[in-house]
């Protein structure tokens, strides 16, 4: 199977769905988001090939809002079975729903916008306005590595 931003949207969106929680396009775009940007940090390579661009509501992969935008700000009701997908991508997708799922989508919005990938690709853009400038995986795989190595050397402090 061909791994692409639709396939990681179509688990999440399903195991959102087996788990009664309802998903949005937006809480959608930054959970893919997250993943690829963790992904990035972890593996050192992509989890999926799409980039993102630096939107005003922050990070979104074009064609995959496409697929959602007809249900605007409502949750996605359509149900896309189950994504057959290697266990060590859906293990990560867990922890991303994990530590990102319990979120509201505005909460996850101004978050992505304070970070560094999408401040950086936006260039001084104001934060209202419309920009489609590319977040480079480059800035991502570098600001969540960081976030990576501060985690665990606070780990190793405690020990």
């Amino acid at each position: 199977m061909k791994i692409n931003s639709k396939s990681i949207a179509d688990y999440l969106i399903h195991f959102c769905h087996q788990h009664g929680d309802l998903i949005t396009n937006l809480k959608l775009q930054k959970l893919v988001y997250y993943a690829q940007a963790w992904y990035l940090a972890l593996y050192d390579q992509p989890l999926f090939p799409e980039d993102f661009q630096a939107w005003a509501s922050g990070p979104v992969q074009p064609e995959l809002y496409e697929c959602y935008k007809k249900n605007k700000w409502n949750p996605i009701s359509e149900d896309v079975g189950e994504i057959d997908l290697p266990q060590q991508i859906k293990d990560h997708l867990k922890e991303i729903i994990e530590v990102y799922g319990k979120y509201e989508s505005y909460y996850l919005e101004r978050m992505t916008q304070e970070e560094l990938p999408w401040l950086k690709a936006r260039g001084g853009i104001p934060i209202d306005e419309e920009s489609t400038a590319v977040i480079s995986k480059q800035a991502m795989q570098a600001f969540y590595k960081t976030l990576l190595d501060d985690a665990e050397e606070n780990q190793s402090e405690v020990a």
